[in-house]
């Protein structure tokens, strides 16, 4: 018998760590670094901070693609079935997400209805969503991932009881918001103020009035000094010293702009990642936009396409060594490579250009603006590719989560 637990934990934070670990271990740098990995190896993101609708232009996906993407939160896995792709498949270091996205599957699969789908993971406070896990996904999960969401805490309580309350509170990501709201109510600010803006200048003048001046307090200006301040957005230590990059020094306003872009450029009626970060959950159907997988319209054909979908907990340089040149049409790598050394960087590029077929489409998103291959990454590989810099500039702009500092879009180029 396998040891299941042994699975799931996959020594915790090992993977994660060697993706992670560039500075001795009892360097200032290096316990940072294994306190992030440590912090990492549970749930990260209980929903992904990349803007899938984005991504599918950019990639101009289409039937008969066939995909390699980072998992993390799943939802732009589930939105890239809306278009019909031959094949996903999904690749995570992370055991937490492993056990997310197969389950989200599951329930695509398994739960009776679109409306079934929505109150599970698109509604808050839902109290008998734990029973519709055991019904209708626990019987079809495997073994490592209901191990997963089964296991219970100090408190006695199942993991998938959260989704009882709200998923999207709970997670790295959904307790580093939650601290951001409780800073700003600590300067007299609340943050949930903005949704009654009813168009995009009441949105400016609340960001301007109420939530740019706590970025100026020292207190905040202090806490976000420290690299591990950004731990709860998934930044490691090397892309925190890429982030300070684009702003005036200062990480307090780095965040000030990316908050602005979020809060600012957008209407609310369009942003469900503004929704989460200033309302603490998702609209409800009818009230603004969606995740494309929660919308009534992409029902039948997300549920159709389920099938091509695959997780893989594995490192991705090595997943993609095992595959046949050629064999892959888009690659999505969210802003893993923020994460790598140079020699990391030329693996995979390596491999990704021997697998990518001719006109395959590489996306990634970067902490500070530019791209990071240039000068790191071998010209005998990125001379194989185009860069798509116009375009880049257009799809960064318009990605609706703010978080990032940059898009990026390159095209494979015939031989």
């Amino acid at each position: 018998m396998s040891d299941v637990s042994g699975e799931l934990v996959f020594r915790r934070g090992k993977e994660v760590g060697k993706a992670v670990y560039q500075n001795r271990a009892l360097s200032k740098d290096g316990i940072s670094e294994r306190l992030f990995a440590f912090l990492f190896s549970g749930l990260v993101y209980p929903q992904i901070w990349e803007d899938p609708d984005v991504d599918m232009e950019a990639m101009q996906l289409g039937a008969g693609h066939r995909v390699v993407t980072i998992a993390s939160g799943g939802c732009n896995i589930l939105a890239y079935l809306t278009r019909s792709p031959a094949r996903i498949d999904a690749v995570d270091l992370n055991t937490a997400h492993v056990a997310l996205n197969r389950m989200k599957l599951e329930a695509v699969r398994h739960l009776p209805s679109q409306g079934d789908l929505f109150r599970f993971f698109g509604a808050a406070g839902t109290s008998h969503n734990s029973e519709a896990y055991d019904r209708f996904i626990a019987p079809h999960l495997d073994p490592v991932s209901r191990h997963y969401w089964e296991r219970r805490n100090w408190r006695g309580r199942r993991r998938i009881a959260v989704f009882d309350r709200n998923f999207y509170q709970t997670g790295l990501l959904g307790l580093f918001i939650a601290m951001g709201h409780r800073v700003a109510k600590l300067f007299g600010v609340d943050p949930a103020g903005i949704m009654q803006a009813e168009n995009i200048g009441e949105q400016r003048r609340f960001f301007d009035e109420e939530l740019a001046p706590v970025f100026d307090k020292k207190l905040l200006r202090w806490a976000t000094s420290r690299k591990a301040s950004l731990f709860g957005l998934g930044i490691p230590p090397a892309q925190y010293d890429s982030l300070i990059t684009s702003g005036d020094g200062s990480m307090a306003s780095v965040l000030k702009a990316r908050l602005e872009k979020l809060a600012c450029d957008f209407p609310l009626k369009n942003n469900y990642f503004a929704w989460q970060a200033f309302a603490r959950r998702y609209p409800e159907p009818g009230e603004a936009a969606l995740p494309a997988y929660l919308e009534q319209s992409n029902y039948q054909t997300i549920r159709g396409n389920i099938d091509r979908v695959a997780i893989h907990h594995a490192n991705l340089i090595k997943f993609l060594a095992g595959k046949d040149a050629g064999s892959v049409d888009r690659f999505v790598l969210l802003d893993a490579q923020d994460w790598m050394t140079d020699d990391l960087l030329n693996d995979l590029w390596t491999e990704i250009t021997r697998t990518a077929s001719v006109g395959a489409r590489v996306i990634f998103r970067t902490a500070a603006e530019p791209s990071l291959l240039p000068g790191r990454v071998s010209n005998s590989l990125l001379d194989q590719w185009h860069y798509e810099t116009e375009a880049s500039r257009e799809f960064s702009a318009r990605d609706r989560s703010a978080i990032y500092g940059g898009f990026h879009l390159y095209v494979k180029r015939a031989a």
